[in-house]
């Protein structure tokens, strides 16, 4: 029931703790960085990772402070096809403070391609200045290659190979 409650609900009418984001990313558990190789080698590792946005758990270095900088990066990856957070060897999830960051433990760690996603902060796109303008039809465009000096019927040679089912 819990999950279906998120799966119904958009994301930019809800706001998410990292509790409530693990089950809408439906994350089924954790493994540790330590049992990567083992995995990887019983060929249960999945051939890419995610990386996506989390609330700061840990205070680490001058970038932990949670007022400047709110959000870290972590990882999960995927075990016999199921969602696993990664976390450290204390139990922890593991957090990295960049993309630049994660990208280089997923190198490092084997994964040569993954995916991001960022659910936490909401950025707004503005829309192009033309994005109300008509769009012109068909004949409109038309119309104006005749006016423009182009013939409103051209036809072409019969040896042209323009026939789409001939080869």
């Amino acid at each position: 029931m819990y999950v279906r409650i998120f799966k119904k609900a958009t994301l930019w009418s809800m706001m998410f703790t990292n509790e409530s984001l693990e089950v809408y990313l439906e994350i089924a558990g954790s493994v540790t960085q330590a049992e990567l190789p083992i995995c990887r080698e019983q060929g249960r590792l999945g051939d890419y990772a995610v990386a996506y946005r989390i609330f700061r758990n840990k205070q680490g270095g001058g970038f932990g402070d949670p007022d400047k900088h709110p959000y870290s990066w972590a990882a999960l990856v995927y075990v016999d096809g199921l969602p696993l957070r990664l976390d450290s060897a204390r139990g922890d999830c593991r957090e990295w403070s960049t993309l630049d960051r994660i990208g280089q433990w997923m190198v490092d760690n084997g994964f040569r391609y993954w995916w991001t996603r960022n659910d936490l902060e909401y950025v707004e796109h503005p829309l192009p200045a033309n994005a109300f303008e008509p769009v012109p039809t068909v004949d409109a465009v038309i119309e104006a290659a005749v006016e423009s000096g182009l013939p409103a019927e051209t036809e072409l040679p019969a040896d042209s190979g323009s026939d789409p089912l001939t080869v």
